[in-house]
């Protein structure tokens, strides 16, 4: 049973007063327009990592919170190198230059760069399928779209991403001497995305170059495929892995008044994708955890139980930061109740994903008229999000911020998630929504 700890006739107001504040006198927006347009993309282990970790702690040093820290975190550390080459080779001397780059943790090509014929797969059983004789010194052209009928996009980005993360690993195994994969997006445009992806236990000597191609890159390469099957493709990428360097998750807490040892997190994941400047992924979820912090300090708001915002690094390809955070959690016996994350960019929210027991999540359930004025309507049962997943406990409330999704992988891991593609009001609209769900855990005991 939910026990309101302060009176009742208070939520309202103390939600109206959070959305005016974030409307009227936010600072998500000028915050997000530093750390993108003046850091831009900070790639794990990047000078640009450790300037937005430096940005991070003078920002929330300058709120008062009661405490501010940097938590160690060692990172890997890969680079791009100069940027990606692409054709498609129809006759000796004809190409034509597509769009492509290399995924995260890619090894280069040769210097020359790598050509051979292409396969064509959907999916890793048509590619076992094929057998290493059809698959053995040629490029695999992984083309399985992301798909366009599920309204929920990051169930269709969960239903393809396999290829992109583990198709190198696959088509290695098979004799494959690189990989091309159709960017996870759903609309057709020039832009390759980049994202994480892993050779598995594979050798140094056995792993091969693995990039992305944009999805019109990927529909002219299959309709020429279609008229020519033994067209060759040309890659070429220079990119390396070097050893880990130390990074750090930026901290900042609120002791709570009443219940300190009883932990409310708020974060999202500092380091992005080098393409872009991070504003959507996750240059958003930061400003706005941020600012829930700043929010209570502005309306005068004493938490009951401790707030703590985290700025989690290494989310992209690694998750190190997270994994360090709840390692040092579970040593100091701390304990967190409540961990709300946003990393799904800075879009119009619409409400939250929760993960929790069922009772707990039929009170949150109830909570959701208080949200209807401001149009905020979905509280539903799912995945919280990637750096709080590991806190989950057997009776502990997790949730993600759900902005309207539909245009974010327009955006994911591309060279066009910039600072232009946000809106002021929506990024401020998100903010609003996460210190109000942190206003009503604070608020009630489930």
């Amino acid at each position: 049973m939910a026990t309101s700890l302060v009176a009742q006739e208070q939520i309202e107001p103390t939600l109206k007063k959070i959305y005016q504040t974030a409307l009227l006198d936010g600072q998500t927006y000028p915050w997000l327009a530093h750390l993108s347009n003046q850091i831009g993309g900070r790639l794990s282990g990047s000078l640009n990592a450790q300037r937005a970790v430096e940005w991070g702690k003078e920002e929330l040093d300058a709120l008062g919170l009661d405490k501010v820290w940097l938590q160690p975190v060692m990172v890997p550390k890969w680079i791009r190198g100069t940027f990606e080459y692409a054709n498609i080779e129809t006759s000796p001397g004809n190409t034509i230059n597509v769009p492509v780059c290399a995924l995260g943790g890619s090894i280069s090509t040769p210097l020359t760069g790598i050509r051979a014929e292409v396969v064509e797969v959907q999916d890793f059983e048509e590619l076992k399928a094929l057998g290493e004789e059809q698959v053995k010194g040629k490029i695999v052209f992984y083309n399985r779209p992301m798909q366009a009928d599920l309204i929920n996009t990051f169930s269709a980005y969960s239903g393809c991403v396999d290829q992109r993360f583990s198709g190198a690993e696959e088509a290695a195994r098979m004799g494959a001497v690189g990989v091309v994969v159709r960017s996870m997006n759903l609309r057709l445009d020039d832009y390759p995305h980049t994202g994480s992806m892993s050779y598995g236990d594979l050798s140094l000597r056995e792993r091969i170059p693995a990039a992305a191609i944009s999805t019109n890159g990927a529909e002219l390469l299959s309709s020429m495929l279609a008229l020519n099957p033994k067209l060759k493709f040309y890659l070429k990428q220079n990119c390396k892995n070097l050893p880990d360097v130390q990074s750090y998750n930026v901290i900042g807490e609120i002791t709570g008044s009443t219940y300190p040892e009883e932990i409310m997190v708020v974060g999202g994941h500092l380091d992005s994708w080098d393409l872009g400047d991070g504003s959507h992924d996750d240059g958003a979820g930061i400003v706005q955890s941020m600012e829930v912090l700043r929010i209570m300090k502005k309306i005068n708001y004493c938490p009951k139980r401790t707030l703590r915002v985290v700025l989690y690094m290494n989310e992209e390809n690694g998750q190190r930061g997270a994994a360090k955070y709840t390692e040092l959690a579970q040593k100091n016996n701390e304990n967190h109740v409540f961990a709300l994350e946003s990393d799904a960019g800075g879009f119009t929210p619409r409400g939250f994903s929760i993960d929790t027991t069922e009772e707990k999540l039929k009170t949150i359930q109830s909570w959701a008229p208080y949200f209807e004025p401001y149009l905020v309507h979905l509280f539903v049962k799912g995945g919280s999000g990637a750096d709080i997943a590991p806190l989950k406990t057997a009776d502990n409330v997790l949730a993600g911020l759900r902005p309207d999704s539909q245009r974010y992988f327009d955006f994911h891991h591309a060279a066009n998630d910039t600072f232009d593609a946000i809106n002021k009001r929506e990024l401020e609209l998100g903010a609003a929504t996460m210190a109000s769900m942190v206003f009503l855990m604070d608020h009630f005991k489930l």
